[in-house]
């Protein structure tokens, strides 16, 4: 499939670069294994309209007024297929844009938007659910990272749901045989963004030997470190460097709810090192304990728990995760005779 029938695909998207985060490292993943394999991929992101910050996250930026750009975007690109990947304002002009022109799309549940709504402000989750299950419910296929979380999604009323696991570069992400952290041991992490949905405060609470550290950036930075004088916050790293602090780590520690899948274990499961994390939608489907980590609903017992993992083990499961599979899983996905089919009414709806 990746070498035959080469597409046009338009990838619309309210998350990209300069943002450090989940989603936008799978689309990039996606984007440029597509390329390689022969399609061509027009990525329809922020960078390509005047924007302001979002509020209380200064560091995303939200489109002004896209539809009429990106209408014109599409025009000229004529694409085989069209993916909205998130719900902001970009997202929702290409559903409209598609919606209007009679145009099937696909989309994807990344984040756990309703949730992260509501640790931010007071609004009930049955009004969010119900807006982003408008976004997605038009959509002909939307893409889920775990059976968990698809079994979630429905319980909120979204159809047309299939799955799209996530990937790890296993060449990058590798086991070193000494630390480059000269921090007392046991060495417990937490890698991504440091903000009040990650619930960060969970691990930086936990009464425990050795040494704490944060990698990452976000808007709760400032805040945690002075709560947490004695906690090492290392900022943003990346590439190889991220890859040697992370494999430098005795066990890394997710204590995020509301992610749908966590990416960033798959990291540290590729470094060898196994993840303490709650039994949530993401790890519930990722973290088999004593395997690769531990899942428990007290995070203590959790990081106790995985220290003792084989590091052996963690490593060779992540080896089965590659993002190669995970391209090919989206591109079967988003095949037009794929698309029309899931698009057409049920046999109630026509002969109704």
């Amino acid at each position: 499939m990746e070498k035959n029938n080469t597409m046009r695909i338009a990838i619309v998207t309210d998350a990209w670069f300069p943002q450090v985060n989940g989603v936008v490292r799978t689309l990039n993943k996606t984007i440029k294994l597509l390329e390689l394999w022969g399609h061509e991929v027009c990525c329809i992101n922020p960078g390509m309209f005047p924007t302001l910050p979002m509020p209380t996250y200064p560091d995303i930026p939200l489109a002004l007024f896209p539809y009429r750009r990106l209408k014109h975007l599409l025009r000229e690109f004529q694409p085989d297929a069209i993916h909205l990947s998130t719900e902001g304002p970009i997202g929702w002009a290409g559903r409209r844009y598609c919606l209007r022109h009679d145009r099937p799309y696909t989309t994807t549940y990344h984040t756990r938007f309703p949730e992260y709504l509501r640790l931010r402000a007071p609004i009930p989750l049955a009004l969010s659910y119900a807006f982003v299950r408008t976004f997605h419910n038009k959509a002909a296929l939307t893409m889920v990272a775990t059976s968990s979380m698809k079994t979630a999604l429905q319980a909120h009323g979204f159809k047309n749901l299939a799955y799209w696991s996530r990937g790890v570069d296993i060449e990058c992400f590798v086991p070193l045989e000494h630390s480059v952290m000269d921090l007392p041991h046991p060495i417990a992490l937490y890698l991504g963004r440091v903000a009040v949905e990650k619930n960060i405060t969970d691990f930086l609470n936990l009464k425990m030997p050795g040494s704490k550290v944060v990698i990452g950036d976000g808007p709760a930075l400032e805040t945690l470190k002075n709560n947490y004088p004695e906690a090492h916050f290392l900022g943003y790293r990346e590439n190889g460097e991220l890859a040697r602090h992370l494999a430098s780590a005795d066990v890394m520690v997710f204590p995020s709810k509301t992610d749908t899948f966590g990416l960033v274990m798959l990291e540290a499961m590729a470094c060898g090192v196994p993840v303490a994390t709650y039994p949530v939608e993401g790890p519930l489907d990722v973290i088999k304990n004593g395997i690769n980590g531990w899942m428990d609903e007290d995070l203590q017992t959790a990081v106790n728990n995985a220290l003792k993992v084989d590091r052996v083990t963690c490593r060779r499961f992540a080896e089965g995760y590659s993002w190669e599979a995970c391209t090919s899983q989206f591109l079967s996905l988003i095949q037009p005779n794929r698309i029309n089919q899931a698009s057409e009414p049920d046999p109630v709806e026509k002969t109704g």
